[in-house]
């Protein structure tokens, strides 16, 4: 059975992103040796029109080429009610039931699958308690005030530490498993 994992880079204070939606923090060249276990990647629009804004690009592919190469290869299924279609190779649009679709692709055999990103679609799917792991960078800034990787929730969400590493940029990853 493939399970839901999501990854996301994290400032100290827990956000994803700044107010406005700024990632100018993120250090993509950190940790990313899970793509090895999955198989397919999992957007929500917001986060999808950035990915593939940018991975395709001349500029991602020097500068990040393994990382490029899966991001751009891999299929890619995106949440949205709003987009009528998806242009980034390897991509489906998926406009169903979120849970439905996550849940009958967790019963197929393969590979992990992944969450970048997609703060209102990683909220929706740890409310459904579909996400299996969640694999975090923790970057060494605090930002203040932003998008939190962590919507409110009705109910703690008590997580189990399966792993930890620190970067020498001063990066940790931590990654936990519900419990």
């Amino acid at each position: 059975m493939r399970k839901l994992v999501v990854f996301n880079l994290v400032t100290l204070d827990g956000y994803f992103a700044g107010p406005d939606g700024e990632i100018d923090w993120h250090d993509p060249d950190v940790g990313f040796d899970s793509f090895n276990a999955v198989d397919m990647i999992v957007f929500g629009r917001v986060t999808y029109e950035l990915m593939s804004s940018y991975w395709p690009t001349p500029d991602a592919i020097a500068d990040y080429p393994e990382v490029a190469e899966r991001m751009n290869n891999l299929p890619k299924l995106v949440f949205s009610r709003t987009l009528e279609s998806v242009e980034w190779n390897n991509s489906r649009l998926a406009m169903g039931d979120i849970g439905e679709e996550i849940s009958d692709l967790k019963q197929q055999s393969g590979k992990d699958m992944v969450i970048f990103g997609s703060g209102s679609l990683v909220a929706s799917l740890t409310r459904l308690g579909l996400i299996d792991k969640y694999q975090l960078i923790v970057h060494p800034v605090v930002l203040g005030r932003g998008k939190p990787h962590f919507p409110p929730l009705e109910d703690a969400l008590n997580l189990r530490l399966l792993e930890t590493r620190a970067f020498g940029s001063g990066n940790v990853l931590l990654r936990y498993e519900p419990m």
